[in-house]
Parts: structure tokens; C-alpha cells; sequence
């Protein structure tokens, strides 16, 4: 985890390292990076307990972006609305940057992304990901649609449209719309998208988990390329 955050683009203040095991890491540590070994007891007390792989590193969180700074280089943008496990929000953008969504809106109720289980559960994609936080909500998703973006809502509703019907029309640009596990998308963000969008399930199964959701509906809609 600490490599993929050297390789990225956050700006890093420090790296704590345990005495021998200074190779993991030294290579990507910059001059501007204060870099400090120490012993194990000394590890142990920042830490707080005594179950580590020996390499911490101190980071600045990075500013959340505008819609408006997301839309200028975004085709497909996941949004989403009262998520509040970080299992779940770290599973989605790992799953987003896999399969080629190219960003990620957060509605006012979701929980932090930078919070440490979700950054774990991402696998460190949540860094390489452009994040941002809508401050008035649904009036974010007016703002999306006023930039081109098409408003799907994925729900489990019997009415919607199938995923594989929407994708074969697919409009150039789609903010896909994602809610919570049990109370599900709120009404209101189900009355302002433009469609509602469903993954075929079998009758018997109430839903999907809504990073198992994500992923199905990120691997139809997403671009999953290197360029």
C-alpha cells in the first residue's frame, strides 16, 4: 500500500520505516520525503499495537474535486448516494479504476473515502482515482446533466431497463447512479435520473451487494484501457 502511494500523484510528507526493512521502499522515496528509520519498539508505539508490515507513510488528503473539474475529462462517472460502509466504497473504486470508470462523485451522506478500511479494501486505486464530494444534493445531478452526463439509476426495480439494453444504446456520457444496501437509492435521486437501470437476477435473490452491483454494471459501461 505504501509503494502505490509513492507512485502516486498525493503529495507525501513522510515515510516510517522498521531498521531492515529500509529496501522495501527506499527506491520510490524522493528527496522531499522525509524518510525515517526506526526500531521496533519505536514502531510499535506509532502504530499503537504490535501487527504491522514495518512501513508507514504520512500523506496529504487531496482536495475534493468539482463536478465541474470531474466532467472536463470524465465519460463515466459513479455516484454515490448514502453509501456509508467503507468495505463497499473501497470494493467500488478499486472496481472503477479496474474497469475503466473515470471517476467517482460522492453524495453529502456517504462515508469518507480516505477513511483506512476503504483505502485498504480499494488496494490503494481510491489514490489514483479523482474523487469529489457534491455539496447539494439531487441539485448535483442537475449539475451533471447539465455538462451531458445521462443520469442512470441501477436499482433492483422489476420496471427498469435492463443493463445489457441500456449498454448496447449507450449515451457518450453516463453517471451511474448507486445507493445504499437495504434502503437502497432515495426517491428523490430516482426521480431526477433519466433512467432507471436494473442487472437481471435470478427471482428467488432479493439483490446484490452493491459492490458486486458496481462491478457488473462498471465492466458493461467503463473503458478499461492503459491510454
Amino acid at each position: 500500500m505504501v509503494r502505490r502511494l509513492l507512485e502516486s500523484a498525493l503529495t507525501i510528507h513522510s515515510v516510517l520505516v522498521l531498521e531492515g526493512r529500509q529496501d522495501r521502499v527506499a527506491d520510490l522515496v524522493r528527496d522531499d520525503i522525509d524518510f525515517l528509520v526506526v526500531p521496533k519498539d519505536v514502531m510499535n508505539t506509532v502504530v499503537g499495537f504490535d501487527l504491522h508490515r514495518g512501513v508507514l507513510a504520512c500523506a496529504q488528503r487531496p482536495p475534493n474535486r468539482s463536478i465541474t473539474e470531474l466532467a472536463s475529462t470524465a465519460r463515466t462517472i459513479a455516484v454515490l448516494e448514502g453509501i456509508n460502509d467503507h468495505e463497499n466504497i473501497g470494493a467500488i473504486a478499486r472496481s472503477a479504476r479496474a474497469l475503466g470508470i473515470d471517476a467517482m462523485l460522492l453524495d453529502p451522506t456517504t462515508a469518507d473515502p480516505w477513511y483506512r478500511r476503504a483505502v485498504r479494501v480499494s488496494m490503494g486505486e481510491m489514490m489514483y482515482l479523482p474523487i469529489g464530494r457534491a455539496t447539494a444534493w439531487p441539485a448535483a445531478l442537475h449539475e451533471l446533466r447539465s455538462h451531458g452526463f445521462v443520469i442512470a439509476a441501477l436499482t433492483p426495480s422489476p420496471d427498469a431497463v435492463d443493463l445489457a439494453a441500456f449498454t448496447a444504446a449507450r449515451p457518450d456520457r453516463v453517471a451511474l447512479l448507486l445507493g445504499a444496501e437495504g434502503p437502497g437509492l432515495s426517491q428523490a435521486a430516482l426521480d431526477d435520473s433519466d433512467v432507471h437501470v436494473r442487472i437481471p437476477i435470478r427471482s428467488t435473490v432479493d439483490s446484490l451487494n452493491v459492490g458486486h452491483a458496481a462491478a457488473i454494471a462498471f465492466a458493461a459501461l467503463g473503458n478499461p484501457t492503459d491510454a
